[in-house]
């Protein structure tokens, strides 16, 4: 399949278009740093997606990947307008197959900086609106809203041993995910799946639903 991944130069976005050209496909990358990858099957384009003038001219897109996001004060333009952006032009058309939008756990929560957790809410919302409009397509989109991610971005608190010992108490599994595995959620759900659609699927090791209840000890 021919595949558009943006962010591709690092993190989830890097991981995820190593994985699709490993299985065969065909890897459009698009980010705002200079390629990582130089393999066969991958083409690569320096935008910057606050910038439609700067897009592309990139046809007949079968898959979609929203990986590229920020955490500061362009979250709105960035992680929100410019997802739009991208799927308004490459994701509805006839050729689609599969979008996948990288949510975040903080879309349900709301525990993040105010406008990153206000950009992914509606990013949640947006895929819903996709999914509608897509399935005329028989084509699917949905969200994939991570928790924590070992990825550079969130190197503020991976490296410091208080703040995640703090983070990890509240994560039943104890663990963040690998950029790897967060690509194999992504690979299943664009490449596998064709059924579930119009969804935002929680994937945080179980760090939004660690409520404890409190009552008296009888």
């Amino acid at each position: 399949m021919k595949v558009l991944i943006t962010g591709a130069s690092s993190g989830i976005g890097l991981s995820c278009a190593e994985l699709f050209l490993k299985n065969g496909h065909e890897v459009i990358g698009f980010d705002r740093e200079k390629a990582v990858l130089e393999k066969e099957n991958y083409t690569h384009y320096t935008v910057d997606i606050r910038d439609e003038a700067s897009y592309p001219d990139v046809s007949e897109i079968e898959v979609l990947v929203n990986c590229a996001g920020v955490q500061n004060e362009d979250d709105i333009d960035v992680n929100l307008k410019g997802t739009i952006n991208i799927t308004e032009k490459y994701g509805i058309t006839p050729s689609i197959k599969s979008i996948v939008m990288i949510g975040s756990s903080s879309g349900h929560t709301g525990a993040e900086f105010p406008e990153y957790a206000a950009s992914k809410g509606g990013v949640l919302a947006y895929t819903k609106n996709v999914a509608l409009r897509v399935a005329r397509f028989g084509a699917t989109c949905n969200s994939l809203d991570f928790g924590g991610v070992l990825t550079p971005i969130n190197i503020p608190v991976t490296e410091n041993e208080e703040l995640f010992g703090e983070i990890m108490s509240m994560t039943p599994l104890k663990r963040w995910m690998s950029p790897e595995e967060a690509a194999e959620w992504i690979y299943f759900m664009a490449a596998v799946n064709r059924f579930c659609t119009g969804q935002n699927i929680l994937i945080d090791g179980g760090e939004a639903g660690n409520c404890k209840f409190v009552w008296p000890e009888e």
